[in-house]
């Protein structure tokens, strides 16, 4: 197993601080938002320093009903092989939906979604995995997420539904206590009984992050400091099994070098606390053998696993067709999305007032990253701005990636002889000009479509 050290996700904010930064053994970085060919120098520096640099997935959508998609996964794999990684991680979640399975519109969650703790969503998520680690050049983790709503008629607990994971796949599990946290205040699960339920010996690492809580439900905000219940899940981790690594994630609302060098100590305290000793502060990333004595179990290969990476011969007959069990998944995921996003009647089953939880949390998102990628809107539309995209996205579901997202709001606010100040109106309408490029030619009816809207707006 890969012994880290104590970490911190490196974000463009905090890049100067993290390389000054004592005692950072190693970084996680967002895989989406690195280019291999252009690596930042803050990343080439620290990896000339020796420090560990991780790539962490949010778009793979591991959860899906669908095969893991190709290109993503060789987007993974090239950021893997040009940081010099030594893993790389993503998440247990969905997050489309629609498509060819449900013969529907693909809709995009912006965010991750908990998937079902049935047999069905196992069954689908193993092979997953298992095609995920046969692209990938180095061994997989998994994050547990957090969530604001459940599946109804789940048949597993978190801790049992990992530990199958694991068990059958050989995956690696990235640990997250805040998620934990979540989910004890949102579903009222015991992060005690999780970890005792989980194969201590799959961790790859652990992610800490804060969170706020707002009318009895708590949000994983990674914009606040880390809270002692977090800390005190930690200290339960740690009294179980040294963790190979620690990581502290920070995505928002970045503080002073010294408070953040003050959530790292207070990480490393709450891992004395467990008794099991310090995480390696070794500040490479040797390998050493678990506890079970496999090493790097895991690693590329994505043939069935259990224990520590030996073949199950039950697994020939689990490794049915799971087409079936995928249609079934992908009816429940886009009914789900659907009423998250697009305003359809809430499934049968779910809790309607966390559904609008869920569904302003993932507008609200939206607008956030929409921000991010195209930060001229909110200058554009000043105190506006929130408001405007808040309203298009209630009747405008999310069919693409977040630049795709901006191109269509301001499309949207043209047509609608939006904004009403004549001077925004034209900086809007040149900067969509500036942007829009040639139609590509499949999907005609959409083509079309799109070929009309630009005429109008051209026009204008």
């Amino acid at each position: 197993m890969q012994r880290l050290g104590t970490g911190i996700g490196w974000r463009p904010e905090i890049a100067d601080a993290v390389e000054r930064m004592p005692g950072v053994d190693w970084v996680e970085v967002v895989a989406e938002n690195v280019c291999p060919a252009h690596l930042p120098e803050s990343l080439r520096r620290l990896r000339e320093r020796g420090v560990s640099v991780v790539p962490h997935g949010v778009s793979l959508g591991l959860g899906g009903a669908e095969r893991p998609d190709e290109g993503r996964l060789r987007a993974l794999a090239e950021r893997a092989e040009a940081l010099g990684a030594p893993l790389v991680t993503e998440h247990i979640a969905f997050v489309r939906a629609g498509g060819p399975l449900t013969a529907s519109d693909r809709l995009e969650a912006g965010h991750l979604l908990p998937v079902p703790r049935t047999r069905d969503g196992l069954d689908v998520l193993c092979e997953n995995v298992r095609i995920a680690q046969e692209a990938l050049p180095v061994p997989l983790a998994v994050e547990n997420i957090a969530a604001l709503l459940s599946w109804p008629g789940e048949e597993l607990t978190e801790g049992q539904f990992l530990y199958d994971l694991a068990d059958r796949t050989g995956v690696r599990l990235l640990i997250d206590v805040a998620n934990l946290h979540t989910n004890h205040v949102n579903q009222g699960e015991d992060p005690a009984e999780a970890l005792a339920e989980l194969p201590l010996e799959a961790i790859a690492y652990v992610h800490v992050a804060g969170g706020f809580e707002r009318d009895g439900v708590w949000h994983d905000s990674h914009a606040h400091p880390v809270p002692r219940p977090v800390l005190d899940i930690l200290t339960d981790l740690a009294s179980r099994v040294r963790p190979p690594g620690v990581l502290l994630e920070r995505d928002e609302n970045f503080p002073g070098p010294a408070e953040l060098e003050h959530e790292l100590e207070a990480i490393r305290e709450a891992v004395l606390g467990g008794g099991t000793g310090d995480v390696d502060r070794g500040g490479g990333v040797g390998r050493s053998h678990d506890e079970g004595g496999a090493e790097d179990a895991g690693a590329g290969g994505g043939g069935p696993r259990v224990g520590g990476g030996r073949v199950d011969p039950r697994e020939g007959e689990a490794a049915r067709d799971t087409r079936c069990a995928r249609q079934r998944l992908a009816l429940g995921q886009t009914a789900l999305l659907s009423a998250l996003v697009a305003g359809t009647p809430a499934p049968e089953g779910f809790d309607r007032v966390r559904l609008g939880v869920q569904a302003r949390a993932l507008a609200a998102k939206r607008a956030d990253v929409v921000a991010k990628v195209a930060p001229e809107l909110p200058v554009v539309l000043g105190a506006g701005y929130r408001a405007a995209f808040l309203a298009y996205a209630q009747r405008h579901p999310m069919r693409g990636g977040h630049r795709r997202d901006a191109m269509e709001f301001v499309e949207f606010l043209l047509l609608a002889g939006q904004p009403q100040d004549a001077a925004a109106r034209r900086e809007l309408r040149a900067w969509w000009r500036e942007r829009s490029g040639p139609a590509p030619r499949h999907h005609r009816p959409a083509v079309r479509a799109a070929r009309a809207a630009r005429r109008v707006l051209l026009r204008r």
